[in-house]
């Protein structure tokens, strides 16, 4: 489910002005998509919000199922093609702004105000984008709707990457999830790059050229 569609007690919540936290999960890895994820929260809000880094994968997991519950979330997926078309930078943008555009859908209103994790923001940077938005530093565990789309963004990545680990067994992404481990490094040497593994990311491009 990309995005879900709150019930008119929740709508009935919202203050005037409606206002959404903005994370990513997978800049970093080597392989897989860049999941962005766009939170509303309800009232009262989940408590024990905050960075999923943060947080026990257990933990995540039980405060995944009441956000997806009780708040309005809307999800953003960008491959691994995109990403090499586009740069990360300008797939997480669009994963962004994808992600907001179905939270949007889901709520039947635009938000009045995105808060983004990180120093940058899609708007200017992104076509599509086109709500006022402010980027916090460290927002993941500062603001509460944030740390919300932080946990949304990495457990919905996650099952990507246990899934896609079925079909490609030799990286060991159920465990790194993509990212550049010893582990994973190893296997690229001895497999070679599978479809999901990101080209224009220095290590692939340069284990495609020995």
């Amino acid at each position: 489910m990309l995005s879900g569609t709150p019930t008119p007690e929740f709508c009935a919540k919202l203050a005037d002005g409606i206002v959404a936290g903005v994370d990513e999960a997978g800049r970093g890895p080597l392989a897989g998509p860049v999941v962005a994820a766009a939170v509303v929260l309800c009232r009262p809000r989940p408590s024990g919000l905050d960075d999923s880094k943060k947080l026990t994968a257990k933990r995540r997991g039980e405060l995944e199922g009441v956000i997806r519950r009780r708040c309005a979330f809307g999800i953003g997926v960008v491959g691994v093609d995109d990403i090499d078309r586009l740069n990360i930078f300008g797939a997480t943008m669009l994963a962004m702004t994808l992600a907001m555009e179905r939270l949007c859908e889901a709520i039947g209103a635009d938000c009045h105000q995105a808060l983004i994790d990180g120093n940058l923001t899609p708007q200017g940077r992104n076509a599509g984008w086109r709500w006022p938005a402010r980027a916090i530093v460290g927002g993941d565990g500062k603001e509460a709707a944030i740390g919300a789309a932080s946990i949304l963004a990495k457990e919905y990545r996650d099952r990507i990457m246990r899934d896609a680990a079925e079909r490609h067994p030799h990286y060991g992404w159920e465990r790194n999830k993509g990212y550049g481990s010893a582990e994973h490094m190893e296997a690229l040497r001895v497999h070679g790059p599978s479809p999901l593994h990101r080209r224009s990311f220095a290590p692939v491009a340069q284990l495609e050229l020995l």
